[in-house]
């Protein structure tokens, strides 16, 4: 187990890795990960949140980020984090889009319901994260 810098938490932090393939079926998988991952670690009020969270993410790095994704959750005393790294190029931004458009509002969504998200480059990619407080 590692502690963040400075941290003398003594509650555990857990974390889940998942490698996927960029396929529209691969948004179906994460959402069932998440809500299998959060149910082990007691989270289950945090469950709705993510699902639809992970989903929006997810949707963009199958549409738009190349062969496959990362998709990370850690959890650290009152906060559940969650990473979605893509190879893709470009950063993603809400967008504004016409009522009637179909499609367009994923960071919108995210942006309403995490407490807080963004976006990093990483090697070879980006990595767009968010945190959602738990009362676990």
């Amino acid at each position: 187990m590692s502690l963040l810098p400075g941290s003398l938490s003594a509650t555990p932090i857990r974390t889940a890795e998942y490698v996927l393939p960029s396929v529209p079926s691969g948004v179906g998988e994460a959402r069932s990960l998440v809500r299998k991952e959060l149910t082990v670690w007691g989270l289950e009020e945090a469950i709705d949140d993510c699902l639809l969270i992970v989903s929006e993410l997810v949707t963009n790095a199958v549409r738009y980020g190349g062969a496959a994704y990362a998709l990370r959750l850690e959890q650290r005393d009152d906060r559940l984090y969650g990473e979605v790294f893509d190879p893709g190029d470009g950063n993603p931004r809400p967008c504004a889009v016409d009522v009637d458009a179909l499609s367009g509002r994923g960071l919108q969504i995210v942006a309403a319901i995490a407490d807080d998200w963004g976006v990093s480059a990483a090697n070879g990619g980006k990595i767009v994260w968010f945190s959602v407080s738990h009362t676990a």
